[in-house]
């Protein structure tokens, strides 16, 4: 399955609030389609709630269905929670960092911002949007008027943006920094990660 390129609010009053897709809130409260009021008191089965998790992380970061498997057998891979380590690896992706440093509205936004060259990780180009980001990496934006200018936009856009523990960022050399890994505690999506891993028990 593709990425989605529909009505963002659509998923939102579907799934709820997701930061990395829009920053936008629906006014309606329903979810949408002919029959969203009786949806929405409609009880759910396990596998629906299961799969309203796994589609709130696919939409929020943008990722497709095969991405999000590999992730999954990553995850199941390393030593931990598999639940916790399938949302680092996410969040801890060069676009979602872009993203939580402000320089892009969303991370779809941040994902074009990497793929077109406006991004530099240890002053090294890199047009990757999963490339996964480490400790005391350093991320500044290319030094030509276009692709400071863009990012200067964003920044006057979105105003002052609440960062994460794990970075860093000075506006005027648009310099951001990775101090640590992500903690659990302070990703701001709402969502059982656990959900997600019992959805893709049977599947991967």
């Amino acid at each position: 399955m593709s990425r989605y390129r529909g009505p963002r609010l659509r998923i939102v009053r579907r799934l709820g609030e997701l930061p990395g897709l829009t920053r936008k809130s629906s006014t309606k409260e329903n979810p949408p389609g002919q029959h969203g009021l009786a949806a929405a008191s409609k009880k759910l089965s396990q596998y629906s709630i299961r799969l309203r998790e796994k589609q709130k992380l696919r939409y929020n970061y943008g990722v497709s269905e095969k991405q999000l498997i590999n992730y999954v057998k990553k995850s199941r891979k390393s030593k931990g929670s598999s639940g916790e380590i399938l949302l680092k690896l996410l969040e801890m992706r060069l676009d979602s960092i872009i993203f939580q440093l402000g320089m892009a509205p969303t991370v779809s936004a941040a994902r074009q911002i990497v793929n077109h060259g406006h991004i530099l990780v240890n002053n090294q180009s890199v047009t990757i949007p999963s490339y996964q980001c480490k400790s005391k990496d350093v991320i500044t934006v290319k030094n030509r008027k276009g692709s400071r200018k863009l990012i200067e936009n964003n920044l006057e856009t979105l105003g002052n943006v609440e960062l994460p523990n794990h970075l860093s960022f000075n506006a005027s050399s648009l310099l951001g920094e990775v101090k640590s890994l992500v903690q659990r505690d302070f990703i701001s999506l709402k969502i059982n990660e656990l959900l997600v891993v019992e959805y893709y028990s049977r599947k991967v």
